[in-house]
């Protein structure tokens, strides 16, 4: 540190004053909302102002700029102290702070995309920093962008950095110290991470409270540098923020909750408060005392332009699929073919997986294009996290494999990225009973369910080697979070190599004139539902078979159209629970139309270990439970009349 140059007087003043109007304008907002949170707001007000006007680069009228060094306010229900930051570089108008949190305000109670210095959505605690974690991977080895020296430091010329600012209460998260691991293992020393430890969480003290050298320990034992500092002296903060890095750093910031609101500072009870209007205006006016005049005015430094220019438009497979019709072939192998195929025509191609990729393929990609391959270990919530801020601001396609069922346990991520207007793309493989023999644990059975729930996504459920190949190139062009289910078994291929597919667009596979029962089948249970049409041609039963190809958006006007021709009777077969899977989405697609009659099958309870073909057969979705399904229904149809 005998290096450090030290700010004047003057910027130490100006740094300061910012830091009141910070307070000032974040209780504006909160009192005129009637919500938000000035205490939390009011402890990082230093922090704010030093990392806007002290140490970030950034162009404050051009906030996507590619070159600008990136924030992720993971506390994100201190989202109007970064708003009041954006007002304090001219961005936003004071006027914009006190419409926060209206049904006409793009500033809403936590950050989201709707505001343009915002790249991905927070407030659901503990994810902010493997967020962070993918925008400072994407810096350092996919834009090359990585602290060089500590002469490049010291000389702030540096390629673009990564800040994140965290509270003590989300530190409890889990995510946070896969973060922690993830940012030390690939050495990220252009990410720093600022710890506001005020102490105080929502309904109790945080654990550790004040001892910040509890928190500088447990960080150092993940391999970070650790510096604790007064989170309200600008010059600390100063000092701690400009220290040469070769490993990615926390800053250990000891803070007061609530500090410049004397009835707030350090007490419970004041967390998610926001002040009435009489002591706002007695607050403000004391904050508006301590603002010394001063004649320096601030400008966040220039970024260095050197941030590769990206487009990520027209990720196009550069030839067909090369699979001949009987061929037989793993969706989840098909899967990592066709990604490794993407890969060698888009250099921002990126795959990621969670110490799965023998299973899902993933390794294809990885064998292929090694340096663009992102192994997360199991981690799968962290994964999610990295996958978003690495396909922030449209820098990576990225492809993101595990095991179908363990995306759950990532759900709460997975959300934030829908609400981040995050696309990002998703394989979970070794879906449904047909994994056999490991049983439950690994049946990916929840799994269409949790993604239908997702207002962005779209599901893709393939059932050979050439829809699932159509579903990656078609998932690297579609925005939103997108989801591809690939299974284990080897299936045969049933599509032309030159079949044309599209979001939203059903197929049908089997077909007559003498059709009696429309069949929905897709991945395992729609060869099942082949198997069954050709067995009941021998009764002189026919029936058309369809692959919806995708469960969200559904096809339903193919399904419904070509039900009408089987007298209104549709079958859905599924390898997954009766709740929110394909049965639902087609029950859900005809429930306003008459005419119809739905019978489903799925799995009905917890399944147990077995071979694919007897759990099949013993939960009631393999080609016999069909052709007795389909019996049942003429049948039914024949006494009614």
């Amino acid at each position: 540190m005998e290096d450090y140059h030290k700010p004047d007087q003057a910027t130490v003043q100006a740094l300061r004053n910012i830091a009141h109007r910070l307070r000032i304008n974040s209780i504006r907002a909160t009192t005129a909302a009637g919500s938000g949170h000035p205490t939390s707001c009011c402890s990082v007000a230093e922090i704010m102002s030093v990392l806007f006007f002290h140490t970030m680069k950034y162009r404050p009228d051009d906030p996507k700029n590619p070159n600008n060094d990136r924030f992720v306010l993971s506390k994100g229900h201190a989202a109007p102290a970064l708003y009041s930051m954006w007002t304090e570089t001219g961005f936003l108008k004071e006027s914009d702070l006190v419409n926060m949190c209206q049904v006409d305000s793009a500033l809403e109670g936590h950050p989201t995309p709707k505001q343009q210095f915002v790249d991905v959505a927070t407030g659901s605690l503990g994810q902010g920093l493997g967020v962070a974690c993918g925008m400072a991977y994407t810096g350092k080895y996919f834009d090359k962008a990585s602290l060089l020296s500590v002469l490049c430091c010291l000389c702030c010329e540096c390629s673009y950095r990564v800040f994140c600012l965290l509270g003590d209460g989300e530190m409890s998260e889990g995510a946070v110290w896969e973060a922690m691991a993830f940012a030390s293992y690939y050495q990220l020393d252009n990410l720093v991470a600022i710890l506001d430890i005020n102490r105080l969480g929502q309904s109790e003290p945080a654990p550790l409270q004040h001892h910040v050298e509890k928190y500088q320990r447990r960080c150092e034992a993940f391999g970070w540098h650790a510096i604790i500092v007064d989170g309200h002296s600008v010059e600390e903060l100063c000092k701690a923020l400009t220290q040469p890095r070769h490993q990615p750093t926390a800053i250990i910031a000891k803070t007061i909750k609530g500090k410049g609101i004397p009835v707030a500072e350090d007490k419970m009870g004041w967390h998610a408060k926001v002040l009435p209007k009489d002591m706002a205006e007695s607050v403000i006016r004391d904050l508006q005392s301590r603002i010394l005049n001063s004649n320096k005015r601030l400008y966040p430094a220039t970024p260095t332009e050197d941030a590769p220019p990206v487009s990520l438009r027209n990720a196009r497979m550069p030839s067909a699929p090369s699979y001949k019709l009987g061929e037989k072939v793993a969706t989840r192998k098909a899967y990592g073919m066709a990604l490794a195929k993407l890969g060698r025509y888009n250099e921002r191609v990126v795959a990621m997986d969670v110490d799965t990729k023998n299973f899902t393929f993933s390794e294809i990609f990885k064998n292929e294009h090694p340096n663009r391959f992102v192994e997360c270990y199991s981690a799968e919530q962290n994964m999610v996290s990295v996958a978003t801020g690495c396909a922030a601001r449209e820098r990576n396609i990225v492809f993101a494999s595990g095991l179908a069922t363990f995306f759950t346990r990532a759900y709460d991520q997975l959300r934030m990225a829908a609400i981040s207007e995050s696309n990002i793309n998703l394989c979970g493989s070794h879906c449904g009973l047909s994994i056999g023999e490991d049983g439950p644990a690994h049946m990916g059975l929840e799994d269409l369910a949790i993604f239908r729930a997702l207002p962005t996504a779209t599901i893709f459920y393939p059932s050979d080697g050439v829809s699932t190949e159509k579903a990656v190139e078609l998932a690297a062009n579609t925005k939103g979070v997108c989801y591809i289910r690939t299974g284990r078994p080897e299936s045969n291929i049933i599509y032309n190599s030159n079949e044309d597919f599209h979001v939203g667009q059903a197929k049908v596979v089997c077909q007559s004139k003498d059709d009696q029962v429309t069949v929905v089948g897709a991945g395992v249970t729609l060869h099942e539902a082949l198997a069954a049409a050709e067995q009941l041609k021998k009764e002189r039963i026919y029936i058309r078979v369809i692959d919806p190809f995708t469960i969200k958006p559904l096809d339903a006007k193919t399904i419904m159209d070509h039900a009408r021709s089987t007298r209104g009777r549709i079958l859905t077969v599924e390898d997954h629970y009766y709740e929110g899977g394909l049965g639902e989405a087609v029950c859900s697609a005809v429930v306003n139309e008459s005419g119809f009659v739905l019978q489903r099958l799925a799995v009905p309870h917890v399944p147990r270990s077995g071979k694919m073909s007897e759990l099949l057969k013993i939960y009631g979705i393999d080609r016999e439970s069909i052709v007795q399904a389909v019996r049942k229904m003429i049948s039914s149809s024949a006494n009614a009349k």
